[in-house]
């Protein structure tokens, strides 16, 4: 048995209108296929090019290991030169990825690459962030701490996205105090005798390819996998509701605070009963 997930919308090209009132408003994924075709980034954008013009660039590395006491919230495993980095995705399957990295504010001729879309969403200007994967490696299951609108872009290879809307949330084992699913659930393959909840869990699936951008609405949970080495940029605008407007400043000035600040004061045993309640919580 397989999660229960339907193929995303697709349109080659689309107008401002119809982008807005057909997905924005809606709150509706989609992806589209072309907006990147008249981008420099659509001919250059490869691991080659960002090694030759960023290779010297020191870089924050995440894995998959399973969230620590001793982490700091969306603190580094490792670090390494992004040219080091790129040797190694494209030598072997690696855990290794980069995570939210403004590397354009590191390397600012990469804004001559990209246009920003006018595609009626007032996007934040500062926010470029790109991400970046090896063969197999796998981003958890969570939603973004600021609810925004995304803009996912993919260059290079293939990359597998899973989504579930806001509403699926009472069946994802969503773990307290924190933006993740638990760790333990392997959405590729999930163990149903362990997780009888996500059967009953509703989403969406497609596979990016070079150069396709995937709209993904405020708050909607989000699973990754890099089918080959390659890398992302995210664009995003602040959510248009005022309840998770509300959320996101709860999440950003609040609730991530007092994360931290329990897992000083308990330690493991905090992460341990967050991942309890995470059960305790989910409808079956």
């Amino acid at each position: 048995m397989a999660l229960a997930l339907s193929e995303i919308e697709r349109v080659k090209t689309i107008s401002k209108e119809d982008f807005y009132n057909n997905y924005v408003r809606k709150q509706k994924p989609v992806v589209i296929e072309q907006l990147t075709a008249d981008w420099p980034a659509y001919e250059k954008w490869n691991l080659n090019y960002i090694k030759t013009i960023a290779g010297d660039k020191t870089v924050p590395l995440y894995d998959d290991r399973p969230v620590s006491h001793k982490d700091g919230f969306n603190e580094a495993h490792a670090q390494m030169k992004m040219g080091d980095y790129i040797d190694l995705l494209q030598s072997k399957p690696t855990n290794y990825r980069i995570f939210l990295y403004n590397l354009i504010k590191e390397v600012p001729v990469l804004k001559q690459d990209f246009k920003w879309p006018d595609i009626g969403l007032r996007l934040v200007k500062q926010l470029p962030m790109l991400f970046f994967g090896g063969e197999n490696s796998k981003v958890f299951m969570h939603y973004d701490i600021d609810y925004s609108n995304i803009l996912h872009f993919h260059f290079h290879g293939k990359k597998r996205c899973v989504l579930f809307a806001p509403d699926q949330t009472p069946y994802l084992y969503k773990v307290p105090h924190a933006l993740i699913s638990r760790e333990d659930i392997d959405f590729d393959n999930p163990d149903f005798e362990k997780w009888p909840a996500l059967k009953k869990a509703k989403g969406l699936v497609t596979e990016l390819n070079h150069g396709e951008m995937l709209y993904m609405p405020e708050g909607y949970w989000h699973y990754m996998k890099y089918v080959t080495p390659g890398f992302s940029m995210s664009l995003r605008a602040f959510p248009r509701k005022i309840t998770n407007l509300s959320k996101a400043a709860y999440n950003v000035f609040i609730m991530r605070y007092f994360d931290s600040l329990m897992r000083q004061w308990r330690g493991q045993k905090w992460i341990d009963y967050k991942n309890r309640k995470a059960i305790e919580n989910t409808i079956v």
